[in-house]
Parts: C-alpha cells; structure tokens; sequence
C-alpha cells in the first residue's frame, strides 16, 4: 500500500478511473469518512501531486492535496499545526494522513483559484491588468509577513535536528538517492535540437549561455551541491512551508491576500532551502509545466564541441514573473541576510548552498532526459537553466546573478 499514491499519482494522466478508484479505496481505509465518489483533477502544475475532490455519502464536498514522494527518506511529512502556530495564513486541514507513503490532506472546498492559474491567465493574456496589480500587492504583502515570521522563529538549530528536517526530501535526497540515478543514467541519451549527447559527455562540458560563460559543468555542480546541502549540517534556521510555490497558494483577488496549503514539507529548516521552490518555480519554470506552449515560441540554438556547449535562445520572462523574483529577492532574502549577518549567523557560504538548492529544481523536479515530457528546445532550455541557477555566470552577467549581486551589495 505504500507506494499507491505515487501509483495514483502516475495514472491520473493516463487512466484517471483507475486512478479514482485506488484513491476512493484509500480514503476509505484511511479516514473515518464514507466515501461516494472522488474526482481527481490532473493539472499541468501536479508535476509530483494529485489534488480534487471528495464527495460523502451525506453530499458533503471536501478538497484533498498531497504530494508524492518515491523512495522518500523522510518518514513523516505535513507539519500544518506547526505553520499554524507562529502565523502562516493557511488553510487547516479537516483530516491528515502524515504517514509516509500515505500523506493526504483533506480540506473545505476553497473556491479561490491557485496563484498558479491565475498568474498563467495574466501571463498568456486571459486575465487583465487589475488582476496583475491585484496580484502584485498580494504577493509583496505575503512576502513581507514571511520576512516577520522568519524574523520570529529564526533560532540555530544543530545538526540532529536538521537532518530529520522534511525539506531535504526535496533535494540533497534527490540529488544523492534514486531519483537522480533513475532520470540521468550513464546509458541515457538526451536529444537536443539537431544533436544528442550522452548523459556522461553532458555532464561533463563547460557551458556558455548567450554569450557568458559559466564556471561550472553539471559534474561539478552535483558534487558541489552534494557537499553543500548535507542535511546533518547545524546553523541558522526557521519554521517554513517548504515548498511554497505557486500551485500551493490560493489567490483572494478581492482581498488582494494569499493563502497557504498543502505544507508537506513544512518545519524548522534552513532558510534558504525554504526560498529555493518558489524562487525557481514561480519565475523561471513554466517551461516545465507548459513545455508545448513554451517550445512553440522559443528560438533555441545549440554548438556542441569537444568540451563547451554553446547555447543562444530569447527565452525572456515576463513582467509577473519579474514581479515574483523582485519580490521575493527584495522583501524577504535581502531582509533575511542582513538579519543573518547582524546575528553573526551568516554562512560564508550562503550563495553558494541557494544556489546549489536552485540548481536541484531543474534537473530533479522531472527527468530532462524523458523525451515524451519534454521537446529537445524544452530539453536543453532544462539544463541550461540548471547551469544557470548553479553556476556563476561570466560577463553578461545572468539575471539571477545579477539579483544575487545586489542583495550582497545591500550588506
């Protein structure tokens, strides 16, 4: 039974009624509920996760969430009460399942779209400018309060305590563990546009991205990124969602607020683990959830030598996705490091271990190598993107660098 969420998760996008019908049978078992229908809604953000709704046998509705793990490490997940405690604006849920392999939340229906939907109706044009602004104010305000509560909870935690931390789930054990080994084997190939390399003869290149060069290849990423996100390491930490992208708030544009949900990998961790997911995932990844649309409007070139692979493309965010990096950088990192530093608690290494955390978020959220998910334009935007949340960038300098250089120049 352990692994029929992952299973679930699987089948939504291929045989969503048997999908169902595994889902119904583990409700039943696993809550106190009779159950009378279920219906999944297999979404483009639901890249690990499954979410719709429940129907009782009385005709109550109720909403579940979860995210799938497989192989996790970590036996327990969703620390809700805990976010609940030190301020989160969150949705509570009415029944929990924390267990490993069986981690599902079910709440009241919301009937507020996610920040993920209605950021990607701004983003193609389906939602107007009042809901950007809308948008805007209720992303800054959100980010503001995070800063408050990381200010709040910020304690040094040692290193016992941070390696059972849940948020590594998402990174030093994907990197290290099964995931990493079952998407990027070395007898896989990858198929750019008019080119395909092998997985060793990838990993191994140096990279130049229009026109700068980065001073890293993918091995030595990997290896730095193992090193530097060790989960048993003590320093400064706070009480975070964990994976608060984008998908995992809903957006009252009335209220112009934000609400949180679904906190599987929530609890008192390294703060800049916390701002990885919706750094990356809330700016730069649509073409992870889009990949269609995305390689439809992207012009992407690729030279491969003996040891550089030259990248050229015009893949531009837009101005919300500009808004939520700004926001981010601007109202909760740069508040975060000037805090850290006047405690004397900033790692020399802070750059470093962010980025190494950004770097994951491309390479280990979905298999780049998997040509049925991803077209080869989209394929080599990936790792390219990879490169650039994990190494440091040459002259032009890359945005993200470029952000990072100021919040070190706010010090």
């Amino acid at each position: 039974m352990t692994d029929v969420l992952v299973e679930i998760q699987r089948l939504q996008h291929t045989d969503k009624a048997a999908a169902e019908g595994l889902l119904r049978d583990f409700i039943a078992e696993t809550f106190p509920l009779e159950v009378s229908a279920v219906e999944l809604r297999p979404l483009a953000v639901s890249l690990n996760s499954f979410n719709g709704f429940v129907t009782l046998a009385d005709g109550h509705r109720m909403f579940f969430k979860t995210h799938t793990e497989p192989n996790a490490v970590i036996s327990e997940f969703y620390n809700s009460a805990l976010l609940l405690k030190v301020g989160y604006s969150m949705l509570e849920p009415v029944f929990s399942s924390i267990e490993a392999g069986h981690q599902l939340l079910i709440y009241e229906v919301v009937e507020q779209p996610s920040v993920f939907d209605v950021a990607w109706q701004i983003e193609t044009g389906a939602a107007g400018p009042e809901t950007a602004e809308a948008m805007t104010v209720a992303q800054r305000e959100c980010d503001r309060h995070l800063t408050e509560i990381y200010a709040r909870t910020l304690q040094w935690q040692e290193s016992t305590s941070a390696e059972a931390a849940p948020v590594h789930q998402l990174f030093h054990h994907r990197l290290t563990g099964a995931r990493f080994a079952s998407y990027y084997p070395e007898q896989a190939t990858v198929l750019f546009p008019g080119a395909r390399i092998g997985i060793p003869d990838l990993l191994d290149k140096h990279w130049v991205i229009n026109n700068s060069r980065y001073d890293k290849t993918l091995n030595e990423l990997i290896a730095e990124a193992g090193e530097l996100l060790q989960p048993g390491r003590s320093g400064p930490a706070v009480v975070g969602h964990g994976d608060a992208h984008n998908g995992n708030l809903f957006f009252f544009e009335q209220e112009r607020r934000l609400l949180y949900f679904d906190p599987a990998f929530g609890g008192l961790h390294d703060p800049f683990l916390d701002l990885a997911k919706p750094l990356f995932h809330n700016t730069f990844a649509m073409w992870m959830y889009y990949p269609q649309a995305k390689a439809d409007e992207l012009t992407i070139d690729v030279t491969i030598t003996d040891s550089v692979i030259s990248v050229t493309h015009d893949y531009r965010l837009p101005d919300l996705r500009l808004m939520f990096l700004r926001s981010k950088m601007t109202e909760t990192l740069a508040p975060l490091v000037r805090e850290l530093s006047d405690r004397g608690w900033l790692p020399d290494d802070w750059r470093r271990r962010l980025k190494s955390a950004l770097f994951c978020c491309p390479l280990l959220t979905k298999n780049l190598a998997d040509g049925a998910a991803f077209p080869p334009a989209i394929a080599l935007l990936g790792f390219s993107q990879a490169i650039e949340m994990g190494a440091e960038s040459g002259d032009p300098r890359s945005l993200l660098d470029s952000c990072l250089d100021e919040v070190e120049a706010s010090l």
